[in-house]
């Protein structure tokens, strides 16, 4: 089978990754910085042959042996097999550039996708892109929609790119480049699973002294398993290709009980009016025998409990040594299960040198379960109970209603009732189908002159389904219960309104039927469809044969323009239910129109002290019309510099000002609750802020000693979109240099300075600013963001939340330096007479993070989050990481052995580094600090015959736990305990597979 067009070069040649035994592509990971990437134009090679078109990433201009002034990293094919990942962004998030993000190891909230996020600006920040094209709308990206089988690099561009490719290159570009030319039928199949031992002394005490059940000491669970086959064919004459391709891959789920570090949610703990300074297995107080807090009567604002042994009676609850928590883990998912069907197939055909046609269809249906603990009666939601309910007991009627105990009165409640019987765990069955489909034709106007045409269509459909979930209004009529010939009967069904209810005994452990469950759980659906209409026009020109050149120049200036017009539009619609819980619909559509062009002009070439100097331009103008909005213009621009006194040392910089406009999701979407990791200093007994503190976030008098906790350290916000957004600005900088000296031959070394500044960045602020900036800054703007509940003064429930709708906030800063290097040579060499023992490839690649700061609102102290994690920080930002590897190839070329060492830095607790008493002391012992992760990955290959190739690996060799962290100092993407996209959340994970082409 061949992978290229019969006499043109292969996926290596066009890279011009030189090694002298061909296994350069596992060195591109890291010398894939340095460039130089082939042109877009069909060149011809020294032989007189036309040269294969490639991407270039990072612009627009078709020039032979173009190399960009940008750092670009090119990851190669090989670095998938070699790390045995199933999911692409796995192998993207090991990467020192990006952090992870959404993925499979998300589970209560995921919506079921995988994102990139580079440089930790967010995934809505940087712009991924299929052969050059955007791959999907933005916010419905998922980096699964690649087929894994055909990708032949992925580049990573550092910086704005908004004046090539348009808006949300902030952070930079990552470009899926595919073999389009395949020959032949490609089959691949891979197995992997995770053998893990549970042996972590600390957290089991932790589950044990909570007297919850321990994982099993050894265990093989989360299976995956991956196919995918690909097939194309050359026309007769030679001009064109059809290529194929089919994919499908499944993810076993493995629960959080499995592993020791996640088996009960984790809280700080200490002794009274001390820091915390351990970590204590805690629970939610929804828990699975009822929980009871009076909103009304004669104990309001005490809790009581049913107690366990079933009974109708009630035990007082003291907040600070409860008793009847529920262990909400074991459920809950560290790896969801995933089923995957990705199909498609590309082709092109030249026509003539005026007409060369291509284009594409890929498909994706991606099917996920997101899995929750038992839905409940969650406190926060305000239910009456009649007094005369004849499913409690006297006594309860007693403390619940004092003297109005059995008659009609109603009294106001949080009912925190886990339906842990019959119930079953809450399922998010989320499943999304994406279709793209792209036609085009590029060819020659003129001489010096060529055009592209394109039109590209992209749709994700999103279809959601919440199982096993409390219908509330259902809940509320269950608990109106009255006396009717002895039978307790639903009020609903004495009076009509619902025949169907049927009474929730929620006043004894265990108490509620299975028919009643059937009557109160109540599935919810959404649907949502978003689609993306592109079409472009790009003139390429080479000026130098009008004579616009430099006279210090060996070539004259190339120049690329074009116009884009971009359409986007989603719908989202509801169920009734969905509604009823806060989901809201909603509808919305922009388009954008834009004029581009850009230059690269050779300045001075070949001369002594310069082998290369020259300049690249561009400038793009976009105008956005928006549906009910009142639109707005952006300007983009970029300025870069390549200079190399010598072909042996090369420095390069860049300036871009890019933008980002608001998406369709920030523009439209419908305001709605959502739960959020956070506290209410305001709650408790004994509240951590004072009576005036806390009358600024609206709480009373009356109400304040009296206001319950957010369950589970877990509050409520008010989210949603805003057509008045503008878009965010950014300038983005680059420096740096490369060096290839020719005394030691296959040797590279880069180094790169970059630095981007977003301004007026889109999102909502965060519930722990709002909190703190009201409570402790006496801002007026944040503590008018506080909707607390009017009877309770909860911030959670239906009632009670934070106000974090999407705007225009402060600013984002990131700076840092990459530091690439590459080295391959030949063992045979080493000493005379030794014979050909193989060539060893070594990579190496880091980044180096200096500044990492937010601005939440201007006029606000910003903070710098480099070396830090936690509840305002978010995932863990360390000063530096770095990936080595380094790879045998035996010398017939059919065995490598290739080992990586990955290093994670040590991160500080962000509550110690902000919040720091007159003495200096930390508010937080315990999690203060996560010590620096290592991780070793091997693996290995072997050619049976030259066309069947089997690879074997193992990740995380010693099987290393990933940090055990509290629940509460866990934000973005935490999950069992932990950080699971950044740490390995399974332990070892080992795998095999093949590979066979025909």
């Amino acid at each position: 089978m061949q992978s290229k067009t019969p006499g043109l070069p292969g996926p290596a040649d066009r890279l011009k990754l030189t090694s002298r035994k061909g296994k350069a592509a596992v060195v591109a990971c890291a010398i894939g910085l340095f460039g130089p990437l082939g042109g877009h134009a069909q060149e011809q090679g020294a032989d007189g042959a036309p040269l294969e078109e490639v991407v270039i990433t990072g612009t627009r201009i078709k020039r032979a042996n173009l190399e960009t002034a940008s750092p670009i990293a090119a990851l190669p094919q090989e670095e998938f097999k070699y790390q045995g990942t199933s999911t692409v962004e796995g192998v993207l998030n090991r990467m020192p550039q990006f952090t992870a993000d959404s993925n499979e190891n998300g589970s209560n909230g995921s919506d079921g996708t995988a994102r990139v996020n580079l440089r930790n600006l967010g995934p809505s920040r940087v712009l991924v892109l299929i052969d050059g094209q955007r791959m999907l709308p933005v916010e419905g990206n998922d980096v699964n929609f690649i087929p894994s089988a055909l990708i032949e690099r992925v580049d990573v561009v550092t910086g704005g790119a908004s004046a090539v490719y348009g808006s949300d290159a902030v952070s930079g570009v990552v470009n899926f480049v595919l073999d389009k030319n395949l020959e032949g039928v490609r089959f691949s199949a891979q197995y992997g699973s995770a053998w893990h031992s549970n042996d972590n002394s600390y957290a089991r005490s932790l589950v044990r002294d909570a007297n919850y059940e321990l994982a099993d000491s050894s265990v093989w669970d989360g299976g995956r398993v991956d196919f995918n086959v690909a097939m194309g064919m050359n026309s007769a004459d030679g001009k064109g290709n059809a290529t194929f391709y089919l994919g499908y891959r499944k993810l076993e789920p493995v629960t959080q009980d499995a592993r020791d570090y996640s088996a009960c949610g984790l809280n700080l703990s200490g002794e009274p009016d001390q820091p915390p300074d351990r970590l204590v297995c805690g629970g939610s107080s929804n828990n699975q025998w009822g929980r009871f807090v009076m909103l009304g009567g004669p104990n309001i604002g005490r809790s009581y409990n049913n107690t366990k042994d079933g009974s109708q009676s009630w035990a007082a609850v003291d907040s600070d040594n409860d008793p009847f928590l529920y262990n909400y883990a074991p459920t809950n998912y560290i790896q969801r299960q995933d089923r995957r069907l990705t199909a498609g197939g590309f082709a092109h055909y030249d026509y003539s040198d005026h007409m060369k046609l291509y284009g594409g269809v890929m498909f994706m249906d991606d099917q996920t379960y997101s899995q929750a603990a038992p839905s409940a009666y969650f406190q926060g939601n305000v239910y009456p109970i009649n007094c005369d309910n004849p499913l409690m007991s006297s006594d309860q009627a007693a403390i619940l209603c004092g003297a109005a105990a059995g008659t009609a009165t109603n009294v106001n409640t949080f009912v925190g009732y886990r339906f842990a019987g019959a119930g079953g765990a809450r399922i998010d069955d989320l499943r999304h189908t994406d279709y793209r489909m792209n036609l085009g034709s590029r060819g020659d106007i003129a001489s010096g002159w060529t055009y592209d045409v394109s039109y590209l269509f992209s749709r994700v459909i999103y279809d959601e389904s919440y199982k096993n979930d409390l219908d509330l209004n259902k809940g509320a009529r269950a608990l109106q219960v009255v006396n009717v010939g002895g039978v307790p009967t639903c009020r609903s069904v004495v009076d009509g309104t619902d025949p169907d209810c049927i009474p929730a005994n929620v006043f004894s452990a265990f108490g509620i039927s299975d028919e009643a469950y059937g009557y109160l759980l109540t599935p919810t659906f959404t649907h949502g469809v978003q689609t993306e209409k592109v079409a472009n026009l790009t003139i390429n020109g080479d000026l130098d044969q009008y004579g616009i050149r430099s006279p210090f120049a060996s070539a004259g200036v190339a120049i690329a323009t074009g116009v884009e017009h971009r359409t986007e539009d989603l719908t989202f619609e509801a169920d009734a239910l969905a509604q009823q819980k806060g989901t809201k619909e909603n509808a919305g559509e922009f388009n954008v129109k834009e004029l581009y062009i850009e230059a690269d002009v050779p300045l001075v070439s070949d001369k002594p002290f310069v082998d290369e100097l020259a300049v690249n331009l561009g400038y793009r103008y976009s105008d956005y019309s928006i549906q009910g909005g009142t639109g707005f213009t952006a300007d983009t621009y970029k300025f870069e510099l390549r200079y190399a006194p010598m072909s042996s040392f090369k420095l390069r910089s860049s300036y871009n000002r890019a933008v980002r406009a608001p998406n369709i999701t920030e523009l439209f979407a419908a305001q709605a609750l959502g739960n959020v990791a956070a506290q209410d200093p305001c709650s408790g007994a004994n509240p951590e802020q004072s009576l005036e503190d806390c009358i600024r976030s609206g709480v009373t008098e009356t109400q304040y000693g009296l206001i319950p906790e957010c369950p589970a350290d877990t509050c409520v916000t008010l989210g949603g979109g805003n057509l008045g957004l503008q878009p965010e600005i950014a300038d983005t900088y680059t420096y740096g240099f490369v060096f290839t000296p020719s005394f030691l031959p296959s040797f590279t070394f880069s180094a790169d300075y970059f630095d981007i500044f977003v301004d007026g960045y889109i999102g909502p602020v965060d519930a722990p600013t709002i909190i703190n900036e009201c409570l402790n800054g006496g801002s007026e703007y944040f503590c008018s963001l506080f909707h607390r509940d009017p009877v309770s003064g909860v911030l959670f429930g239906t009632n009670g939340y934070l106000t974090a709708t999407n705007q225009n906030t402060g600013y984002l800063q990131t700076s840092g330096m990459d530091f690439t290097s590459g080295y391959n040579f030949d063992l045979g060499n080493l000493l005379p007479g030794v014979p050909d023992l193989g060539s060893i490839d070594i990579s190496f690649v880091g980044t180096w993070l200096n500044s990492r700061r937010t601005e939440p609102l201007p006029g606000l102290d910003s903070y710098n989050c480099v070396g830090l994690y936690g509840p305002t920080c978010g995932q863990p930002s360390p000063k530096w990481r770095h990936n080595v590897r380094m790879t045998w190839t035996s010398p017939q070329q059919s065995t490598t052995v290739s080992a990586n060492w990955r290093y994670f830095g040590s991160v500080g607790l962000s509550s110690n580094d902000f919040l720091l008493d007159d003495e200096g002391t930390n508010y937080i012992a315990m999690n203060r600090r996560i010590t620096g992760y290592s991780y070793l990955d091997l693996a290995a290959t072997w050619k049976w015959v030259e066309s069947v190739e089997f690879r074997a690996g193992v990740n995380n060799v010693f099987d290393r736990d990933p940090p055990v962290i509290a629940a509460g100092l866990l934000s973005s993407f935490g999950n069992g305990n932990t950080y699971p996209g950044v740490y390995d959340p399974m332990g070892r994970l080992v795998y095999f597979g093949m590979t066979v082409e025909f």
